[in-house]
């Protein structure tokens, strides 16, 4: 089996979110079993999480909340959305 790792290149932006994202499902909802039904896929997951973790210096800051909220409305700028999805309207 080949065990060479993939490199995944997200911008900074894209990471914070992600990250943040992960945590509210794995450790705040500990909705990942539902999310992700095969255990086996959560190996990844994890990895992915801890990467991130390790990388990012915003989630030991104070003023987190404001960061990601303004790391969310670039990346739905740049998507050519400037608003949050609602359940009636998709991104």
């Amino acid at each position: 089996m080949d065990e060479e790792p993939v490199v995944i290149k997200l911008t900074h932006d894209q990471a914070f979110i992600l990250s943040d994202w992960l945590y509210q499902v794995m450790f705040k909802s500990d909705d990942l079993s539902v999310i992700v039904r095969d255990r086996s896929v959560w190996s990844a997951v994890h990895a992915i999480s801890g990467t991130l973790d390790k990388m990012l210096t915003e989630i030991f800051m104070p003023d987190y909340s404001e960061r990601l909220a303004a790391a969310k409305q670039r990346l739905r700028e740049a998507i050519g959305g400037g608003q949050e999805a609602t359940p009636d309207r998709a991104v």
